[in-house]
């Protein structure tokens, strides 16, 4: 049985744009504008899943989407560091955010590791994107892809931070369980410079970049 996924990344927030761990706010202006404008450009699809924040709910139901009953994979657990910035986070807990971003077992704000990140997001694909067969669509945050896209290609949970992930961006995994291939992402819709935003704390530079050492 053959399936094939297409991850979409929601569009652009105010979280994104001020590189904060994500408060479930909901997308701005333009992002909204930009995922109204790419409805349409999917191809029919099974099956949609939809991961619960705000902004991804809302990219869907701009996309012309409608969610199916069971959710999509959940966002990275934060912890106490949710609604804060990197900047803030790297004044207050500097050795705490540098061990979280060179150590992907490592959960110093008290929620979830990079590590178990990968985990459960692998098992989501493996069991149950796997079962659908043809063409789904699940919309899910940009952490999310990353996990996808580490599992499938056998890479080291250290190359999380390797992978950038734009807003309303597609990545396509195809396959069946334990045997995917990889097609990287694409545009749903020309950005004219819009997704050139960070992809909040979820898309974190590497460590000396972001002066957490």
């Amino acid at each position: 049985m053959t399936s094939r996924v297409l991850l979409i990344s929601p569009a652009i927030s105010a979280a994104l744009r001020e590189a904060r761990f994500d408060d479930d706010c909901p997308l701005d202006a333009s992002g909204l504008r930009l995922a109204r404008a790419a409805a349409g450009t999917l191809p029919p699809v099974s099956r949609v899943w939809v991961s619960p924040t705000v902004r991804c709910r809302e990219t869907a139901a701009a996309l012309g989407l409608d969610a199916g009953p069971e959710p999509g994979p959940a966002a990275l657990d934060a912890g106490r560091w949710r609604g804060a910035t990197l900047a803030e986070v790297t004044e207050k807990d500097p050795e705490g955010l540098a061990r979280w971003l060179t150590d992907p077992l490592s959960a110093p704000h008290g929620g979830e590791s990079v590590g178990t990140l990968c985990d459960r997001v692998a098992r989501w694909l493996d069991d149950t994107a796997a079962q659908v067969t043809g063409r789904s669509v699940a919309v899910v945050e940009p952490e999310v892809v990353r996990a996808v896209t580490v599992r499938v290609l056998g890479a080291p949970e250290s190359a999380f931070w390797r992978v950038d992930v734009p807003p309303l961006t597609v990545t396509e995994v195809s396959g069946r369980t334990g045997r995917w291939n990889l097609r990287v992402g694409r545009q749903l819709v020309a950005s004219h410079g819009e997704h050139d935003e960070p992809n909040a704390p979820n898309a974190a530079k590497e460590p000396e970049e972001q002066g957490a050492e």
